[in-house]
């Protein structure tokens, strides 16, 4: 019996690009079968690398030695920074070791310091010689590092950052604090319990590696279900399509906007981290301000579905959830809130939209969201023509890009912590991770289909069509400047996934009415900045309909701090943009097609 190939094989086949520089003529199914040859030995090789292209990585290192090596002065200059930072280590270490009982005195001033995101010398041991040189030989050697990796004069600047990550991580595998017999921690925590910490930390370490070799989920602790602890805002799925659910949340006011809201959460997490516990859900938050909202839940797609891409999202996914608000709560236009990459894909819905006449939406908040990525922080390290070509490769062969390979990106970023230190509290010092509602949906991550996920490497990441006016829906190049309803935009002081500047440059491709907010805080932390969570803040400003522009950090000069949570002031502005309060809608309509199915959170959160 002849066995049917399935839509992910025929899907494979009939992507698979023909090269421009081939000549039309020839036998094109040979070529088609020469070229997945490549693209299998590439991907196999992926597997290896974690998607990291070696000719990206080489082709760094090339740039860099060759601009060093033709320029003397820069040499010269690198050989002053060696002896100035030997100097001051060979001094600081003498000083060190004559303090009293070998500490170093109050008097002896540390000459380096460790970077403000990195805490693995915070413990008061690091202060106390022998450890104390140590770390400052190893801050002196990360020093120099940082100055020859900095740019030169035509240096790529993507290889100059490519070259100074790679070699930070090869210095931070090395760093002191990962060696047993120099951290001061590991010592006395291995002296105080006999050696049971080193025990318990190999017990951790092969459950993480079991886990890691079955790519088995965790379960999330006691305390931390999905349902009845976390994403436990009540409400009901009231449509289902093969791409996302949408959840209709309960009133909790006898009175609500007239205007819904609808969430678009980002395909590479799951939505609850809009909806944590309790206390830091900004559903919950806007529902108990008298809000009627509605989230998008996507699923978390399987090889299968290797063939979706960007366009369904936006046609059968923002789409389908606004024709499923305008039928359970009619006449009414939609607040729509995108978050991280949720908003990328709703600035160019809203575009697609004011393009076509459709006026269905009332407002727009980018949260953390870019719309130009020119400055689109650390990640632009991994995206070139050879890296994205290399990850299209794998996804080709698996269908999708997995959890995994993205976030061992994500990871390496920020390796000081999110990996290293996270090493050593667990497999050294045998520490049990202490679990929390934000760390259990760190852990809850997703697929991301093959096609779509290309499509916004190369057309937003590589090719910054958005902003550039090439980025094309249904035929047709689509503006940022046709959006003419109000946007709230929110960026995050310390984001390094979508910098505050790069976030700040929508106002520069939209004319509209614009309230931009920058808060403390990370890409995630400063999202979730509830009313009542300590030591934060924000700074907001207006730009009204055509005013000219001002750059971010002439913006900043101009601002007040303002102490406490920015919800309540996007509450305040989205109620500015409502017509008034009413009885609250019913829970779907069924006469309509979209009956309730199940109560929230819906069964796609619950895909692994």
């Amino acid at each position: 019996m002849e066995k049917t190939p399935s839509k992910r094989t025929e899907h494979r086949a009939a992507q698979v690009p023909v090269p421009t520089s081939l000549p039309a003529s020839g036998d094109l199914a040979s070529r088609h079968k020469h070229q997945n040859m490549d693209r299998a030995m590439r991907a196999a090789v992926a597997r290896v690398t974690g998607g990291i292209s070696p000719h990206s990585v080489q082709e760094a290192w090339s740039d860099w030695a060759l601009h060093l090596s033709r320029s003397p002065g820069r040499q010269l200059e690198l050989a002053e920074r060696a002896q100035v930072n030997l100097l001051k280590t060979l001094t600081f270490s003498a000083r060190a070791l004559a303090g009293k009982d070998g500490s170093a005195s109050s008097e002896v001033t540390a000459p380096f310091a460790p970077k403000d995101y990195d805490h693995r010398f915070a413990d008061p041991s690091w202060a106390k010689a022998p450890f104390s040189i140590w770390q400052q030989s190893f801050l002196s050697v990360q020093d120099w590092w940082d100055q020859a990796t900095d740019n030169m004069r035509g240096l790529h600047k993507q290889d100059a950052d490519r070259t100074r990550f790679q070699i930070r991580q090869l210095l931070d595998l090395v760093a002191p604090s990962n060696l047993p017999w120099m951290n001061p921690e590991i010592i006395a925590e291995t002296a105080r319990t006999n050696g049971k910490n080193l025990v318990d930390g190999a017990s951790h370490f092969t459950q993480d590696m079991i886990q890691t070799l079955t790519q088995s989920h965790k379960p999330a602790p006691e305390g931390y279900k999905i349902g009845p602890d976390l994403a436990c805002t009540p409400g009901q799925v009231v449509f289902r399509n093969d791409l996302f659910e949408l959840i209709q949340y309960s009133p909790q006011t006898d009175q609500v906007q007239a205007e819904p809201v609808l969430f678009v959460p980002a395909w590479i997490m799951k939505y609850y981290i809009l909806d944590l516990s309790p206390h830091n859900s900004m559903i919950n938050y806007l529902v108990q301000q008298g809000f009627t909202v509605f989230m998008i839940s996507w699923c978390n797609p399987t090889a299968d579905q290797s063939y979706l891409s960007l366009e369904d999202y936006r046609k059968s996914g923002v789409l389908a959830a606004l024709d499923a608000i305008n039928a359970i709560v009619p006449d009414r236009k939609v607040h729509a809130n995108g978050y991280c990459l949720g908003g990328t894909l709703l600035a160019i819905t809203a575009a697609t939209m004011a393009r076509d006449g459709d006026d269905r939406l009332a407002s727009i908040t980018l949260m953390a969201a870019q719309v130009d990525f020119a400055e689109a922080g650390e990640l632009l390290m991994f995206v070139d023509e050879s890296q994205v070509a290399f990850v299209e490769d794998m996804m080709w062969d698996q269908g999708y890009l997995d959890r995994p390979q993205m976030s061992r990106t994500f990871s390496a970023i920020r390796a000081e912590d999110l990996i290293y230190t996270r090493a050593v509290n667990r497999y050294f010092l045998g520490k049990d991770d202490l679990p929390t509602d934000i760390g259990v949906w760190n852990g809850d991550t997703t697929r991301m289909p093959a096609q779509m996920h290309s499509e916004y490497l190369r057309g937003l990441f590589l090719e910054n069509r958005l902003s550039a006016g090439r980025f094309a829906v249904e035929g047709r190049v689509i503006a940022l400047k046709d959006i003419s309803i109000p946007m709230f935009v929110v960026a995050t002081e310390t984001d390094h996934i979508a910098p505050w500047r790069s976030v700040y440059k929508t106002k520069l491709f939209t004319d509209c009415d614009l309230t931009f907010v920058l808060t403390k805080g990370g890409h995630n932390g400063g999202i979730l900045s509830e009313p009542g969570h300590p030591n934060r803040h924000f700074r907001i400003g207006h730009r009204p309909a055509d005013a000219l522009y001002a750059g971010p950090d002439h913006w900043l000069a101009g601002q007040t701090t303002v102490t406490g949570s920015w919800w309540p002031a996007y509450a305040t502005w989205l109620g500015d943009q409502s017509s008034g309060r009413e009885e609250p809608p019913k829970t779907g309509n069924p006469s309509l097609g979209y009956p309730p199915l199940c109560a929230a959170p819906g069964t796609y959160v619950h895909q692994v």
